[in-house]
C-alpha cells in the first residue's frame, strides 16, 4: 500500500478515534483565575493571587482585550494603560500599569506581570495634565536625543493615562 493510500486511510478513520474538543462562549458561573503581580524593589508584591474573577480588561499591545473563562490560551505584551478587573457582582476595580505581559494559561488561570501599576483613582487629571505639556515641550525642544526620547516615551504613558481618567 502507498503511503499516501495509507496516510488518507488513517485520515478517514481519525473523527471515529478521536474525540474534538470544542470551545464556547463562558458561562456566567465560569470564573478566571487572576494573579496580578509587580516587582518592587527585589520583591514581588501580588494585587490578586489566585483570586477567581468574572473579567479582566486589558491593554495589550495589539489591542485592547477583555479575558474571561475558557479564553484561549496566549501570551501578550502590556502597553501602558488600563487594567480593569471585574469581580462577581459586576463590582471593577481599575488600575493603570506602565507595561508588562498577560499570559492566559489553560484551565482558566490568568497571570499579569506588570513593571509599575496603582490604583487609577490616585491619579489626579491636572497634575496628568501638566506633565503632559512639560515631557511634550521637552520631546520638541533643543535638548539630547536621548532627552528627547525619554521625554516621548514619558508623554506616551501620560497620554495613555490621561485617557485611562477620561473613561473613568
Amino acid at each position: 500500500m502507498s503511503a499516501l493510500r495509507m496516510l488518507s486511510s488513517a485520515a478517514r478513520r481519525a473523527p471515529s478515534t478521536l474525540t474534538q474538543q470544542r470551545r464556547g462562549y463562558a458561562e456566567v458561573a465560569d470564573k478566571i483565575s487572576l494573579s496580578l503581580v509587580l516587582p518592587h524593589q527585589g520583591i514581588m508584591q501580588a494585587i490578586f493571587t489566585s483570586q477567581d474573577v468574572v473579567q479582566v480588561n486589558l491593554t495589550a499591545a495589539t489591542g485592547d482585550m477583555g479575558i474571561l473563562a475558557n479564553h484561549v490560551p496566549s501570551i501578550e505584551a502590556l502597553r501602558p494603560g488600563l487594567i480593569e478587573v471585574i469581580e462577581s457582582g459586576n463590582s471593577s476595580k481599575k488600575w493603570f500599569a506602565s507595561g508588562g505581559f498577560a499570559t492566559v494559561h489553560p484551565g482558566n488561570k490568568l497571570t499579569i506581570n506588570v513593571v509599575e501599576a496603582s490604583p487609577l483613582e490616585s491619579f489626579s487629571s491636572e497634575a496628568v495634565r501638566a506633565n503632559l505639556q512639560e515631557a511634550l515641550k521637552v520631546a520638541a525642544g533643543n535638548g539630547s536625543e536621548e532627552d528627547k526620547m525619554e521625554a516621548r516615551i514619558e508623554a506616551d504613558v501620560y497620554e495613555a493615562l490621561q485617557h485611562a481618567l477620561g473613561s473613568k
